[in-house]
Parts: C-alpha cells; sequence; structure tokens
C-alpha cells in the first residue's frame, strides 16, 4: 500500500498544507501534522468529501430497459374469428450509484483499521505485564518451594529410626534398666483416610520382618503396607505444611518437575510468511495462515469474490487475501522439479550439419500438396477428402542437392493455428501462389505466420503452365503485401513450377538448398532426442500415435519421452511410410508408439533418462492444467451480476465432437466458436481423439447433444445405443461440410424477423351511412388488392390515424373477399367512424422472414 505524508500530498495537489490539514479534519480524518502518513484509503475519503462540497452529485445512475411483448389468441364462443391479443410490457432496473455509501464504507474500514491497531497496542501491553507478574510468581515458587525442601530434610534427620523405637520397647517390657517410662517418639502425622494402628509405650505398631508393613533394610523410615504412603489415598504430611495436602505435588502426588514447559497463548498477533503455489484452495490457504477457512472467504466476499471452501483461486487473488489479512507472501517454484530435469539432459557434444525442415503453406487448392507429390512420386492428394488437406503430413525426401524434411499444412481457413504451428517449427517456408489465381487471403495469413516466426521464405509460383497464369500480376500482388523478389531488388526468391510437367521443381529445391546453406543448420546427434509435436491420433489397435518432428538429437526405440502432459516409452519408431526403423536423427519426422494419452499438436518433446521423474512431470503438469482451467471456470465476480441482467436467453446447440487428429480436432472446435452470437451458440459439451464410444453417445443423451465424427466412426455397441435412442449422429470427412451444416442449424434457432408486406391501397371517394354497420366508405382500389380477413391502416395526408380490421368489404351489394386494382367498392372500417374523403385505406400482412448467420 502506498504511503505519503501530508506535506509531500500537498505538494502534489499544490494546496497550503494548513489548508489541506483543514479539509483532513472537516473529513473526519485524525491528521494534525505535516508528517503524519496518509494512506490511499484516506486519500479516497478526502477525494469523495471534497466532491460533495464542490457539488459533484451526479449519481451515475445505471438503468436496463427491458421489454416484453406476449401475443395470445383469443377465441370467440360464437365460432367467430379468433382475435390476437398482444400484451407489451416494459420495466426499468436501475442501479443507484453507492458513492455515499462508499464513503461510509471507506470510514468504517478506517476507523476499524485504527481500533485494531489500538486494540494490538493494548494487548501488548497487557501481554508484557502478564509476564512480568508470572517471572515474579514462578520465582517466589521456586524460594517456597527450595524452603519446604529443607525444613523436610531436616525434620527426617532429626527423627529416630522405626529399629530404636522397637528396641526402647522390649527392654520396657522386660523391666531391664527401665527406671522410668520413656517416651516413644513422636510419628509423621498421617493423613485423615490413613488406618495405621496407634501406638503406646507397651506395645510396637511395627509389624515383624518379613511381612506386609516391616521396615525397609536400607533404614527408610516410611513404613510400607497397605495404609502406608505409598497407596494413591494415603498423603504424609512430612512438615506440617498444609499446602503439600492442597496439590502442590501435582495430580501424583509428585512435585513438579524443573522441566515442564510454560507455553502460554499469544496475546499478540501472528504474522506467517503463506507460501504460494500457481493456484491453491480456500482451505489450504485458511491453513497456511492458522485460520478458519471462514475468514478467507468473508475477506473474499468483501474484495467482491465469491468463493467455497474448496474452490480453486489463482495466485494473484490468494496474494491479495494474504496481504490483506496482514502476512507476508512467498511464491513457491512449482517447476523446480522440471527445470532440474531439463537443466540435467546434457546436449553438448560435436555438431553436424543437419538437412533443413521446410513447410509448404499458401492458400486453399493453390497446388501444395500437388508440389510435395511429385517431390515424393506419390498421389497423397488424390486420397485426401474432398481434394484437401485437413492435417499436418510430414515428410523426408532424399534429393539430388541433398535431404530435406518437408511440412505440408492445410490451406483452408479453419487451419490458422495448424498454420502457425507448421511456421514456428520450420525452418525456411515454402510459399505457394497460383499463377492463375494470384495472392487470397489464405496466402497473406502464410506470410504473416512466416514473418511472426521470423522464418525466411521462398516463393514457389504454381500452375505456371495453366492457360490464364499471369506471373507479373503474381509477383505485383505480393510486392504489395510486402513480398518482393530478387530481380525487383528484395530479398526473396521467387521460382515459377508445375505439378503436373515438373517445370521449375529443380529450381525451388537449389533455392531452398540455398537458402539453408545461408542460415547454417547444425545438430548434435549424440544427444538425446528432442522436437516438436507434429500431430496425435488415437489408433484402435494400436493405442496413442504421436508424430514428432526430431530437432536435435536422436530418438531411438525404448526411449523416454515427455511430450506436454504425457509421457511413456517409446514401443516401436515408423518412418512416414509405416517402415519400422530403431532411431531418428535431427530433421526427421516420425511416428512413435508407447505414450499414454495423445498430447498437443505444437507441444515441445524431450526424451528423459529416469522414468519416475517423467512421470511425476507429467503428473504435475496434469494438475496444474486443471487447477489453472478450473480457476478461470469459476472466477465469477458480483459486479458482474448487474450487467447480466436483461440479457435474453441464449439457445444453445449441444454438440459432442470427435475427429481423427489432435490438429483437426482444434481446428473444428474454433471454427464451430466462432459461430456464436448473443442469440445462439454451440456449446462443445465433449472433445477428443479416437472413434465414438457408448460413454460419448450417453454423454449426447443426457445433454441432448448431436453427435459430429470427423473422419471416425462409431463402434458397434456405441451404434445399438444410438440407435435404440434415437440420437442424432452425423459423420463428416471435409471440414467445411460440417461448418454449413451447424451454420444452418444455428441459423434455424435464430428468431425470425417480421416484415410488413403492403397487399393494396384504396381511396376514399365518398362516405355513406348504413343503418346496419354504420360509416361506410366508398373506395376506389388504386394499387393492388384489398383483402377482408387482413390488418389495415387509415392514412390521412399520408400519416397513421388508425390501424385495425375490416368490418365488411361489398361490391354493390355482394359481400366479398377481395377487390382488385380499379374496382369501386364499400368498407366498413370496425370500431373507427371517422373516415373522410380523401383518406387512404391500406391492407397490408405481417410476414415472417427466416435470419441466417
Amino acid at each position: 500500500m502506498t504511503v505519503q505524508t501530508v506535506k509531500i500530498l500537498s505538494e502534489l495537489v499544490k494546496t497550503p498544507v494548513d489548508k489541506l490539514l483543514a479539509q483532513m479534519k472537516d473529513a473526519g480524518l485524525p491528521h494534525k501534522s505535516e508528517d503524519q502518513d496518509v494512506s490511499d484509503v484516506e486519500k479516497q475519503i478526502l477525494l469523495n468529501y471534497l466532491k460533495r462540497q464542490h457539488g459533484d452529485e451526479d449519481d451515475g445512475a445505471q438503468r436496463i430497459t427491458l421489454q416484453r411483448k406476449k401475443t395470445s389468441t383469443l377465441s370467440r364462443g360464437d365460432g367467430g374469428k379468433a382475435v390476437n391479443v398482444a400484451v407489451k410490457k416494459k420495466r426499468t432496473y436501475v442501479k443507484r450509484n453507492d458513492a455515499d455509501e462508499e464513503l461510509q464504507k471507506q470510514q468504517e474500514v478506517l476507523a476499524q483499521r485504527q481500533a485494531e491497531e489500538q486494540a494490538r497496542l493494548e494487548a501488548e501491553e497487557q501481554a508484557r505485564l502478564e509476564a512480568e507478574r508470572k517471572l515474579e510468581a514462578e520465582k517466589a515458587a521456586k524460594a517456597k518451594a527450595e524452603a519446604e525442601e529443607k525444613a523436610r530434610q531436616e525434620v527426617v534427620k532429626s527423627t529416630p529410626s522405626n529399629a530404636d523405637v522397637q528396641n526402647h520397647t522390649e527392654q520396657n517390657d522386660s523391666g531391664i534398666g527401665a527406671a522410668e517410662p520413656v517416651e516413644a517418639p513422636k510419628q509423621p502425622k498421617v493423613t485423615k483416610k490413613a488406618s495405621q494402628p496407634a501406638m503406646d509405650n507397651k506395645k510396637s505398631p511395627v509389624a515383624p520382618k518379613g511381612k506386609k508393613g516391616a521396615p525397609r533394610q536400607d533404614g527408610d523410615n516410611k513404613p510400607r503396607g497397605r495404609n502406608n504412603s505409598d497407596n494413591k489415598r494415603s498423603r504424609v504430611n512430612v512438615n506440617g505444611d498444609d499446602d503439600y495436602r492442597r496439590g502442590k505435588l501435582g495430580r501424583k502426588g509428585k512435585k513438579p518437575s524443573k522441566q515442564e514447559h510454560g507455553f502460554q497463548k499469544p496475546t499478540a498477533p501472528q504474522i506467517h510468511e503463506v507460501a504460494l503455489p500457481e493456484s491453491i484452495t480456500v482451505a489450504d490457504l485458511a491453513e497456511k495462515m492458522t485460520i478458519k477457512a471462514a475468514e478467507v472467504i468473508k475477506v473474499m466476499f468483501k474484495m467482491g469474490a465469491m468463493a467455497t471452501i474448496n474452490q480453486t483461486i489463482d495466485r494473484d487473488t490468494a496474494t491479495l487475501v494474504v496481504e490483506e489479512m496482514g502476512h507476508t507472501v512467498k511464491y513457491i517454484d512449482e517447476n523446480a522439479v522440471e527445470n532440474d530435469m531439463i537443466e540435467a539432459i546434457d546436449y553438448d557434444g560435436e555438431e553436424i550439419k543437419r538437412a533443413p525442415v521446410v513447410t509448404v503453406m499458401g492458400h486453399v487448392d493453390h497446388g501444395k500438396t500437388s508440389l510435395l507429390d511429385y517431390i515424393r512420386t506419390t498421389r497423397v492428394a488424390a486420397g485426401e477428402s474432398g481434394g484437401i488437406t485437413q492435417h499436418i503430413g510430414a515428410y523426408h525426401v532424399e534429393t539430388p542437392h541433398g535431404m530435406i524434411s518437408f511440412l505440408d499444412t492445410p490451406g483452408h481457413a479453419a487451419f490458422t493455428s495448424m498454420r502457425a504451428r507448421g511456421a514456428k517449427a520450420t525452418d525456411i517456408v515454402i510459399l505457394v501462389c497460383a499463377a492463375d489465381d494470384g495472392v487470397m487471403p489464405q496466402t497473406i495469413e502464410a506470410i504473416q505466420h512466416a514473418r511472426a516466426a521470423e522464418v525466411p521464405m521462398v516463393v514457389a509460383m504454381t500452375k505456371v503452365d495453366k492457360e490464364g497464369a499471369d506471373i507479373d500480376r503474381v509477383k505485383n500482388e505480393l510486392v504489395a503485401q510486402e513480398v518482393v523478389p530478387e530481380e525487383w531488388g528484395g530479398d526473396i526468391q521467387f521460382v515459377g513450377v508445375s505439378a503436373k510437367s515438373g517445370e521449375g521443381i529443380e529450381e525451388l529445391l537449389e533455392a531452398v538448398l540455398l537458402q539453408a546453406e545461408v542460415l547454417e543448420l547444425n545438430a548434435v546427434p549424440s544427444s538425446p532426442g528432442k522436437g516438436v509435436v507434429v500431430e496425435s491420433r488415437l489408433d484402435r489397435g494400436r493405442g496413442s500415435v504421436a508424430t514428432l518432428l526430431v530437432q536435435n538429437g536422436t530418438l531411438r526405440k525404448g526411449d523416454i519421452v515427455l511430450a506436454g502432459l504425457q509421457m511413456g516409452r517409446v514401443r516401436a519408431l515408423l518412418d512416414e511410410n509405416g517402415k519400422a526403423i530403431d532411431s531418428a536423427g535431427p530433421s526427421i519426422p516420425v511416428e512413435i508408439l508407447g505414450l499414454d494419452g495423445t498430447p498437443e499438436a505444437g507441444e515441445e518433446f524431450i526424451v528423459v533418462a529416469d522414468e519416475r521423474k517423467a512421470r511425476e512431470v507429467a503428473n504435475f503438469r496434469q494438475g496444474k492444467y486443471r487447477e489453472v482451467r478450473f480457476a478461470r471456470q469459476y472466477s465469477a465476480k458480483l459486479e458482474n451480476l448487474f450487467s447480466e441482467m436483461g440479457k435474453d436467453e441464449v439457445r444453445t446447440l449441444n454438440v459432442v465432437l470427435k475427429a481423427d487428429v489432435r490438429g483437426s480436432l482444434e481446428a473444428l472446435i474454433k471454427s464451430l466458436t466462432d459461430l456464436n452470437t448473443e442469440e445462439v451458440q454451440v456449446n462443445i459439451v465433449s472433445s477428443g481423439v479416437g472413434g465414438i464410444t457408448e460413454t460419448d453417445a450417453t454423454l449426447a443423451l443426457a445433454s441432448e447433444a448431436v453427435i459430429f465424427g470427423f473422419n471416425v466412426r462409431a463402434d458397434a455397441s456405441a451404434k445399438q445405443f444410438i440407435e435404440r435412442e434415437s440420437i442424432d449422429l452425423r459423420y463428416y470427412s471435409v471440414i467445411y461440410n460440417i461448418i454449413d451444416d451447424v451454420k444452418s442449424a444455428l441459423s434455424g434457432m435464430l428468431t425470425p424477423d417480421l416484415r410488413e408486406d403492403i397487399q393494396g391501397t384504396a381511396e376514399v371517394r365518398d362516405v355513406f351511412r348504413s343503418p346496419k354497420f354504420g360509416l361506410i366508405a366508398g373506395c376506389m382500389v388504386i394499387e393492388g388488392t384489398v383483402y377482408r380477413n387482413k390488418q389495415i391502416r387509415v392514412l390521412r395526408d399520408d400519416v397513421v390515424i388508425y390501424e385495425g380490421e375490416l368490418e365488411s368489404l361489398r361490391r354493390f351489394k355482394d359481400a366479398v373477399n377481395e377487390v382488385s386494382k380499379g374496382m369501386e367498392c364499400g368498407i366498413g372500417v370496425k370500431n373507427y367512424n371517422d373516415v373522410k374523403v380523401g383518406d387512404k385505406i391500406e391492407v397490408f400482412e405481417t410476414v415472417e422472414v427466416a435470419r441466417t448467420l
């Protein structure tokens, strides 16, 4: 909290100190000198007071007006036409400005803090005095105990033993040497419950040796037996002090030990150093501050955040709560285990030249995959659904000029994130632009991704052998995007190619390898492998299959791989053709089997030596991901409640989405959620990679959702469940088909627009009175057709003066349902008798028009 003195504040606001002190006094603040501190709360109190003094009384009320219209139909009892009844309601909600209440609250907070500070000082003083009194009492008790111990020892020394008493008694009984009676020595005084027999001059109270109650052999004068001092009910007072019987010896008659602790409840406030991780529950936070969770919830509620005892909050919110309660904060580096494991990996070694990783980017249907087909002599594009690439393909090829690894990215608008990942994982970008089509939206987007990743580009102008190709136009359009060819003074190589004839392919490869020479790409093959996850999917027979691009080191069969939230041991390595291999070096894309899940595309992977630590880091990442997600989900604020009032109910389309690979799933979720509006939205209930299972079908039934399968199918049990419960299941293989269908479904959920369609207009030429129908207007239909059963408006000087229905429509004496243009008719307006010559009667119809996204 920022603290300034009164003098510094006067200099900042350019006000004399005396005047500022007077204003602070009027505002209720306790400041009297220029050296006193002024907190932020006190500044706010002073500011609110000055605003009120200068007439700033704008209530700043926030108003929301809600309008509701309810239409119902009223049927007539006589079988006549039903009547539509429309009820309109208008309600205004006003949120008042709480400036006065806020000022009062701030003053109460200030007074409470001052009272707490005064109470703390008094408590500290009271604790100090209490400690002094206890110390004096302990000293007095110690001195008294020492005196009692000394007195007891003196009494014991002066008391004769039982053997002496017995001998003296025997001499008296025999009469030997008994000149006069000898007085028996005084025995220790016994307590009230003791049953020791009385003693006289003729009979000894001591039992024979070897029996119960016999004296000890070591000369101890304490008698044994049932009623002696060893019994818990017998207390022998040696020195005659009553305090001995009042409990001074403790619960079991023992003297207090000098090593007993003297714990006392602290009276001063305790300040704790609270260690905070990235996220923490309210219960754990309260435990770290040694307070009840209800106190933490109360403080958060005052701060404007609602929370429960088991809710997870982020580090920033927890920091505010800890500081508000007067404790200090210490941040915990939860990534210590992960950082230590990564730092322990040694990537040093002999560097060698590695092959470049090239990403092919551009607009859809500009020939990216066909270009790679010619280089690889394969037919990938022919096997793609819809003739477009829908996931990242990774290949490496041996050319006469050297090895090159290629990444083929989709060109559809939905795959923006996949193109961004391709640009980040690459060394060089081949920008494909069709010579007969020019620069398109995804071409511009690819240029932006390459620049954001700071990756050099080589432009491939495809379809140069096609009729209508215009290379100069393509160059001009690319120059407009600041992509300037070398022959025009730029630094980017332009190559014209044809995927059909092979024209320019060799020049393109030479340009790529020349750019790679400039970059001086090196790697250490002897180090552990690391790189990036290109794609991942779930295979029914093989489990999790991940496509990895090794960027440094060597990945071998049997290595332990940590990829994002997943880990596992590599059970098999496959190249892009599905052939098993034992290892993969730098710049080689491979598929691996053995991970315990499908990692997110774009995540980094590393090879680690310790499986236990890898599993620990993976579990930590998963827990952290869940906690952060839940913390964001439940971060509702009180101030958002009022802003949500008045919003109409949003219609939702629930979807259970399953896809073949992670990249396609990510693109689908992004595209479907982009269709959301204020009235309709798509709710992804569940999403995942792999086939549709019975669990997905059960979830769809419970949430009333539709199931979309993208390049996946439902298993046998799921099919039976879906058919039995009549769940809507749809399969897709092209991404824009699913987007179009969802857009159509959302459009059907939109409330239709109401539009008025004018059917005809009649002009009043004369007015008649009928005893049966009242006022009748003699009209000429001047436009369209006038219908009997439709709504009308009466216009006078082109201004609407009445809106209602027709009472009657006649041609001469016959009642008709419609009258066409150019014909005369008699019109009776229902419940309106003020029709005049020259008025116009307009017949219209309200039509519902469907809306689209």
